[in-house]
């Protein structure tokens, strides 16, 4: 993330929105940089393969069913929406602690002493699994009605 925040910097933040006596390795700067680079990139993402997702793989025949909400469609993405700035604080504090220097993650794969396999196998396990115990959590009776 160190890479996207520096290019940011230097061809938008700093021109234009951050005054010019805010240096640009100030924390508080980089925690707004991040947190607003951050949510622009979700905001993206899940706009760009929500609306593909909707016209080419959800089945509208859904739509008729009894038990289909009016206006669910809506809700459902005013809500995700408005989830978004939540949950990306997690993400935003992972991204600050990589870029001020406090993670173990590469810029290039070569840099890492275990090599590709063994360095992606327990990102991607860790990364896995702890999506799978989020959303199960998630599924609890205190907080899913």
């Amino acid at each position: 993330m160190d890479l996207v925040l520096d290019a940011a910097d230097r061809h938008i933040l700093t021109p234009y929105v951050y005054p010019a006596g805010w240096p640009e390795g100030e924390p508080c700067r980089q925690l707004l940089s991040l947190f607003v680079i951050t949510n622009l990139g979700a905001l993206t993402l899940y706009l760009l393969f929500g609306t593909l997702s909707y016209h080419f793989i959800f089945d509208h025949e859904l739509k008729k069913h009894p038990q289909f909400l009016e206006n669910q469609v809506r809700r459902e993405i005013t809500y995700a929406l408005r989830s978004l700035p939540w949950i990306s604080v997690p993400t935003v504090a992972l991204f600050f602690a990589e870029v001020r220097g406090y993670s173990k993650l590469y810029d290039n794969i070569e840099d890492s002493p275990y090599g590709v396999f063994l360095s992606m196998l327990p990102f991607l396990s860790f990364t896995d699994m702890g999506i799978y115990w989020i959303h199960r959590a998630l599924h609890h009776k205190l907080l899913y009605k």
